[in-house]
């Protein structure tokens, strides 16, 4: 990973290294807020720096530095997400939704109990409660799942795709979009003997190391211990 040092390589005063690094660090906080956490795009970032300076070099150390001030001043980690493999079929839909081939994300590096009584934020639990719900639906469903099946387990759970107004999510449907856009999910339209066929499966967010792990440490409490999940 690049340091502030390696900055200097570059033809650019010290005042704009570090404007370029505030820059990349602003936007980073403000969009995953903006976007409730939604990937943001390596291009994005390199956008920032390449827009007056034509380095792309010079943008990936940038990024690399904001990500050290990301983690020693904010105590956020800046993953990388790796891209999902597709699903292995034909017909494949071109609404399917298809990530870059980088894209970051910011992840606590507090420990759980400090962040739980000092960041958490108390408004927004039921949507965390929603995505462990349904990434832990697929994974027990094997990794994918279909629309159809995948309905019929929330509808046992109380939630149905018709509702528009559900008195914590709102919008169901738009809710389980929402776990599209941020990565938890991707979907794409298969065609079978039975015509078009609307498939879940578990994208990079819910595949990346920690949060799978989570995932599948919580499943096991569930059925094991009858133990309700944790915050995660």
């Amino acid at each position: 990973m690049a340091t502030e040092e390696d900055l200097s390589q570059f033809n650019i005063s010290a005042e704009e290294k570090e404007r370029l690094v505030a820059e990349v660090i602003r936007y980073v906080l403000f969009k995953t807020q903006q976007n409730s956490g939604c990937p943001i795009k390596r291009d994005e970032l390199t956008q920032l720096v390449t827009k007056n300076y034509k380095q792309r070099a010079l943008a990936a150390s940038v990024i690399n530095v904001a990500r050290e001030k990301l983690s020693s001043i904010f105590g956020y980690e800046l993953r990388e997400l790796q891209r999902s493999r597709p699903l292995a079929n034909q017909g494949r839909s071109s609404q399917q939704s298809v990530p870059d081939a980088k894209s970051y994300i910011l992840i606590s590096q507090l420990p759980g109990d400090v962040y739980k009584k000092y960041v958490e934020d108390v408004n927004t639990s039921h949507l965390t409660g929603f995505t462990f719900v349904v990434t832990g639906i697929v994974h027990l469903a094997g990794g994918k799942i279909t629309e159809e099946n995948l309905w019929h387990q929330l509808r046992r759970l109380g939630l149905y795709e018709i509702d528009g107004s559900h008195p914590v999510l709102g919008n169901t449907k738009q809710a389980l979009e929402g776990l599209v856009q941020q990565r938890y999910l991707q979907k794409e339209k298969t065609n079978g003997p039975e015509g078009n066929t609307l498939i879940y499966e578990l994208a990079e967010r819910a595949l990346d190391g920690p949060i799978s792990e989570r995932i599948k440490e919580y499943i096991s409490q569930i059925v094991q211990n009858d133990v309700p999940p944790a915050e995660w």
